[in-house]
């Protein structure tokens, strides 16, 4: 089964509050997709988003602390799906984006990268293969934050889900 994390913009005076609007927001063809990720309207994470989030919080899910480090991955208001066996919507305000974007924006990757390097290596084969891990997850770090920062610029808000 594939997983992937979906991050979307939504201008705030579109967002609602429903679980069966948001599900729709993510059931658009593939190619509408990558022209959303384009135009970093839209950015995907794969089934390893827990690792980006601890990159960013420095701890596993449901217990970093609050602020837009905690924000990137998995930050954000849960609306419950319908469905209980399926994940939460998370929404981040327009005010939590642009703070995230600021947060990326200064980031340093490699002092994110250094506290957590000997958490994600083994996940990925070991210390031999750290140039080419530390540069996936550098090239989600670019992506994540032009993402967030243009996010920021239109004014939007965020409606996170695992797709499955």
């Amino acid at each position: 089964m594939s997983m992937y994390f979906h991050l979307r913009a939504v201008p705030p005076a579109a967002l609602r509050n429903s679980a069966t609007w948001q599900q729709k927001l993510f059931e658009d063809d593939w190619d509408t997709v990558r022209r959303r990720l384009d135009r970093h309207r839209e950015e995907m994470l794969d089934k390893h988003y827990l690792d980006h989030q601890l990159l960013y919080a420095c701890t596993p899910p449901h217990h970093a602390e609050e602020g837009p480090w905690a924000h990137v991955v998995l930050g954000g208001r849960p609306v419950l799906h319908p469905e209980p066996d399926r994940p939460p919507f998370l929404m981040l305000t327009a005010a939590q984006v642009a703070r995230v974007a600021a947060f990326l924006t200064g980031a340093d990757f490699d002092a994110l990268w250094r506290p957590v390097r000997d958490k994600l290596l083994p996940r990925y084969g070991g210390p031999d293969t750290e140039p080419e891990v530390h540069g996936v997850f550098a090239a989600s770090h670019r992506d994540l934050t032009a993402f967030y920062t243009r996010t920021a610029e239109y004014g939007d808000a965020v409606v996170k889900w695992l797709v499955t």
